[in-house]
């Protein structure tokens, strides 16, 4: 090799360094941003670590759970699998999905109802008290370009909600229920924040007082209020913002209210833990139930068409509504699939189900004629 060749390779090679080194410093900035939050640390990890539910390292399903059902594909390669494979036909609609914009600075005090912005995001008043559920109102992802809300569903925002939230819950902390700037965005209009164990560590790395967390193991509950209780309560899923998983607890909660007692179910695969939770608690008026984002490869983490019926039949619960479906597609089943499998789960195993539109005020007046003939679309 020439002086002049070896000259040329110097620095090229000096170039692809360099160009390696700017690449792994921006990953390291952009992962350290403060949107991916923060691990739990101090006394919140002494608490995490004493857990009876967090072994050897993570937090871990009381029922063996493979996260991948897959030998041949991990976490890892099925997010990579689910960025650069062809997305089939069908699975985000054509047309904009039928929503309603409300005002909500408006609703009347003295009545129970729900509106579902869509996806696992909602809004319950239930005897006076406001309780904003897993709201993501800007990004599902940790880059706006995955994960796009369907055309017609992103017509809310923080400011279009309630001028005071008495309760934020949060199921989880994965992108598609915690959002940075929805949450952060709504600090000052927050009463108090109702979390599984661990999650309180981003809240307060986001600024929130840690007198306003209520910050839940499973199994634990708190009193919210006269006549208001809240009970964390197992489901059968995973965590994680970042690299590392399961550091922070996942979870279903119980609230029982006044008027009425709802079962807020968040993200989780079929198990022994419906039937358990519908025997402690066999007064159930609504079980709000995930129903979408399915897949054969990680059944156990989430609930297949098949089982939503067996869910809803062992919780007992007067009525059911499913979330989790209609913004985003996080699965390659078609869009309203879901909507279809509801009302054939409702028609199989004889439960009540309201069918909700995004942005629609629902009254919850739980009853036993069945929606099920409901048109899904």
């Amino acid at each position: 090799m020439g002086k002049l060749q070896k000259h040329t390779f110097m620095i090229t090679v000096s170039i692809i360094l360099a160009l390696i080194v700017l690449a792994a410093t921006a990953i390291l900035i952009f992962i350290n941003s403060p949107q991916f939050g923060q691990l739990p640390k101090g006394e919140r990890l002494q608490r995490v670590l004493q857990s009876p539910n967090y072994r050897n390292g993570q937090f871990r399903n009381l029922q063996p759970t493979e996260m991948m059902s897959s030998r041949n594909n991990n976490r890892w390669q099925a997010i990579w699998h689910f960025l650069t494979d062809k997305k089939p036909d069908g699975i985000i609609p054509d047309t904009p999905i039928p929503a309603v914009k409300n005002d909500l600075k408006k609703l009347p005090a003295d009545s129970d109802i729900i509106v579902w912005f869509g996806h696992s995001s909602y809004l319950l008043q239930l005897s006076g008290k406001r309780f904003l559920v897993d709201p993501v109102f800007y990004k599902a992802s940790p880059v706006s370009f995955i994960n796009k809300p369907f055309p017609g569903t992103d017509i809310y925002k923080p400011e279009d909600l309630p001028e005071r939230i008495d309760y934020l819950i949060i199921t989880h902390d994965h992108w598609d229920h915690l959002d940075y700037n929805t949450v952060t965005e709504l600090r000052n209009r927050i009463g108090k924040v109702i979390c599984p164990l661990g999650v309180g560590q981003h809240f307060e790395y986001w600024g929130f007082d840690p007198s306003v967390l209520i910050e839940l193991d499973w199994q634990e509950n708190a009193t919210l209020n006269h006549g208001y209780n809240v009970h964390c309560l197992l489901a059968r899923h995973f965590s994680g913002r970042g690299l590392t998983a399961n550091k922070t607890l996942w979870a279903s909660f119980l609230l029982e209210t006044p008027s009425l007692t709802v079962f807020i179910g968040g993200d989780s695969g079929y198990g022994s833990h419906y039937q358990e939770i519908g025997n402690k608690f066999p007064n159930i008026d609504l079980a709000i139930l995930e129903n979408g984002q399915y897949n054969e490869n990680w059944r156990h983490i989430h609930t297949m068409p098949q089982e939503l019926g067996k869910e809803a039949q062992e919780l007992g619960a007067n009525t059911v509504i499913t979330v989790h479906h209609s913004k985003y597609a996080l699965a390659r089943h078609l869009w309203d699939e879901p909507l279809h499998n509801e009302l054939n789960a409702a028609e199989q195993y004889h439960f009540n189900l309201t069918v909700l539109k995004i942005g629609e005020i629902t009254t919850l007046t739980p009853s036993k004629q069945t929606t099920a003939d409901s048109d899904p679309k």
